[in-house]
């Protein structure tokens, strides 16, 4: 690539190199792949400086939101988890231990604990 052609996709931002001493630029490995890319724009593709600019500064965007996407579906999980978590209902086990058990269902007893006795109790108000 000509040394005109690097000044000028410097100056209108296309690619920043680092400088070394005596003003001179120094491109990073990162550096070089978008230089490739912005040649192939341009000259393969067709589009013009500005358009390459512009395209550049999509893919960031691109790039920052799908970071953010990440992002927003951990915090997503996490909440999710913690409302799951919220949801828990506890009770009393078999030894007084407090022990988690689904929505809607008792906590198991140990056969050898509680025996049903078969006996049907029916219970009535008191009368007035």
């Amino acid at each position: 690539m000509h040394p005109q052609t690097l000044r000028q996709y410097d100056r209108l931002g296309l690619v920043s190199p680092s400088r070394a001493s005596g003003r001179g630029r120094r491109y990073s490995p990162r550096d070089v792949v978008m230089l490739r890319e912005v040649q192939r724009l341009s000259q393969e593709e067709g589009v013009n400086l500005a358009g390459i600019k512009r395209i550049l500064e999509l893919e960031d965007q691109v790039s920052a939101l799908q970071a953010r996407v990440e992002e927003l579906t951990a915090e997503v999980a996490r909440v999710y988890e913690a409302l799951q978590r919220s949801r828990r209902v506890f009770a009393a086990g078999p030894e007084g231990e407090v022990v988690a058990v689904e929505r809607g269902r008792r906590p198991q007893r140990p056969a050898s604990t509680f025996a049903p006795s078969g006996a049907l109790v029916v219970w009535r108000p008191p009368s007035r």
